[in-house]
């Protein structure tokens, strides 16, 4: 093969399957997607508070999340998790200074990683439950790896509560205030009240 990378449907594959050059494409592509959602969350027509954070699951976390399963152990992730942490500041309306761990609360979104693993897990509940899959054998009895920069899916079986983990990484956040919100997987009362009064 003498081409350096392939693009199959939306999915940029390298020769060593780290997906360098895919990260930075969906990077550019959520940074054009964030710069509509500015000028809806900007507006002032009249957008409800949950409108900005529809638009960002359709068109940004869509998205991103495209092929997660296949990429998310890769060491380039971050440059897609800057843009949907920028995502996040847009639906909630804070400034570039607010601390990442208060982000998920008030927005009402998981961090990328704990997404992405859901969306992994969800498809190796899938691959196991199908004998017919061709992909099967590679989990249940993974082969010895060709490249050490790849991580596949079969290295990480267990799956994860995201709840759980959510509250947990709550707990463990050393942010001021933290003491206001004891459940973070859930939409806080006092953004409906921001909501209800124009606020938020």
């Amino acid at each position: 093969m003498c081409r350096r990378s392939i693009v199959t449907a939306r999915l940029t594959l390298n020769r060593t399957l780290s997906y360098r050059e895919h990260q930075p494409k969906t990077a550019r592509k959520l940074k054009n997607r964030n710069n509509l959602l500015i000028k809806l969350a900007g507006s002032t027509w009249g957008a409800s508070a949950n409108t900005p954070r529809s638009s960002a699951l359709a068109l940004c976390y869509s998205a991103a999340e495209y092929c997660a399963p296949v990429w998310s152990r890769s060491a380039h992730t971050s440059q897609v998790d800057v843009q949907l942490n920028s995502t996040m500041r847009l639906i909630s309306g804070t400034l570039r200074s607010t601390p990442l761990p208060w982000l998920p609360v008030l927005s009402n979104i998981e961090l990328p990683a704990l997404r992405r693993k859901a969306s992994t897990d969800k498809l190796m509940e899938k691959i196991v439950k199908h004998d017919s899959w061709p992909i099967q054998p590679d989990i249940l009895s993974p082969p010895l790896l060709r490249l050490t920069s790849t991580k596949p899916l079969w290295l990480e079986l267990q799956p994860i509560d995201v709840k759980s983990r959510r509250r947990r990484n709550w707990k463990s956040a050393q942010v001021v205030n933290s003491h206001l919100v004891c459940d973070p997987t859930i939409r806080q009362q006092f953004l409906n009240f921001l909501s209800k009064s124009g606020l938020y």
